[in-house]
């Protein structure tokens, strides 16, 4: 089985800056693309940030150019810098494992935290 552990979260005010990390843990041979989603209240689950294991990343429109995703493959973390925040940026922050190869060999999918609450206002 795979866990994920978020941590980081916090209050900040608008321009602020805050790191999540996320610790993938478990017998993994390979993670592959991990990635940050958040959820604001009544609002759906929404891709922030992912990055493929060789570090392209992607990005959603409303983050690029103040979120900054990278992972260290040696440690199984994967970091998201969040700076410039706005309020519009409030929400909880989850991190993602899309899939996995474990001994066997086998692909396992889909891996989610617990999430982790960022809010931004004055």
């Amino acid at each position: 089985q795979v866990q994920l552990v978020e941590s980081g979260g916090g209050v900040v005010q608008p321009g602020g800056s805050l790191r999540l990390s996320c610790a993938a843990s478990g017998s993994m041979l390979t993670i592959y693309t991990m990635g940050w989603y958040r959820q604001a209240p009544g609002k759906q689950r929404e891709l922030v940030a992912s990055i493929a294991p060789g570090g392209v990343t992607k990005y959603a429109d409303p983050v690029k150019g103040r979120f900054t995703l990278s992972r260290d493959n040696a440690k199984n973390m994967v970091y998201l810098q969040m700076d410039s925040l706005k309020p519009e940026d409030t929400a909880v922050y989850y991190c993602n494992v899309d899939r996995v190869l474990m001994a066997g060999p086998r692909f396992e999918y889909d891996f989610w935290g617990q999430g982790t609450q960022v809010t931004v206002s004055s």
